[in-house]
């Protein structure tokens, strides 16, 4: 992803240039280890690697929290409306893994002082001119889709999620782009680690996702589990 790609690159040269441009390394005396000038390279370290969040950390670790709340509802219905085996599997990781990345988000916001959404808060809460809106982050279904895939079952069922949640997951990838280009955002560790955790996975689910999809297509019916399946 070039937006992560780029901003490694970049702080990695701020480091070298940073130590480059101070005097030489020498040999703490107090043995504490390398030093770069007056400032010993640890403790360069854990100055470069904390910085405050900014305002975009805050919308995008709120926002994620009803986006992976919505996706644990519709990944929760799988065994109760006649999913294929292959999707009840995927879904099952979807409501353990962003059930324990809600948790996650809601602790960062809690430790900063923020405030912290419900885990099942479908929908991002935000004050404008004094009042509250709800509004869908990025990919989210709408009202509608959500009781069309509701009352879906067995094949179409398979279809509708398959469909909506490669669009739900094409939101996610959105909203971690827009994070990456908001300038000083990500610099806090989990925030970049989280970000760049949820772009890896989601893309991987899209590509296993849109596998199915094909597979169930060409087949006339559910198909078989694409090629690679059992592995991810």
């Amino acid at each position: 992803m070039h937006g992560i790609e780029g901003r490694a690159g970049l702080a990695c040269m701020a480091v070298v240039l940073a130590v480059s441009g101070c005097s030489r390394a020498t040999t703490s005396s107090s043995g504490t280890g390398v030093q770069v000038g007056a400032q010993p390279v640890s403790q360069l370290q854990a100055i470069t690697s904390r910085y405050p969040p900014t305002e975009a950390d805050v919308h995008f670790m709120t926002g994620m929290i009803a986006h992976h709340a919505q996706a644990v509802v519709m990944a929760r219905w799988a065994p109760t409306h006649g999913a294929s085996d292959a999707l009840k599997r995927m879904c099952e990781r979807i409501v353990v893994g962003q059930s324990d990345e809600i948790a996650l988000m809601r602790t960062w916001l809690g430790d900063q002082g923020e405030k912290v959404p419900p885990a099942d808060a479908t929908h991002m809460t935000m004050t404008m001119n004094g009042m509250e809106h709800e509004m869908l982050m990025p990919g989210m279904l709408t009202d509608e889709q959500m009781k069309e895939l509701e009352a879906a079952r067995g094949e179409e069922f398979d279809r509708l999620f398959l469909t909506y949640m490669i669009q739900h997951h094409l939101g996610a990838l959105t909203m971690v782009d827009e994070l990456f280009a908001s300038p000083g955002a990500a610099q806090d560790d989990v925030v970049y680690k989280f970000a760049s955790d949820v772009y890896a996975d989601q893309s991987t689910e899209i590509r296993v996702m849109q596998g199915m999809l094909d597979a169930a297509q060409s087949a006339g019916g559910r198909g078989g589990e694409p090629s690679g399946f059992s592995r991810y």
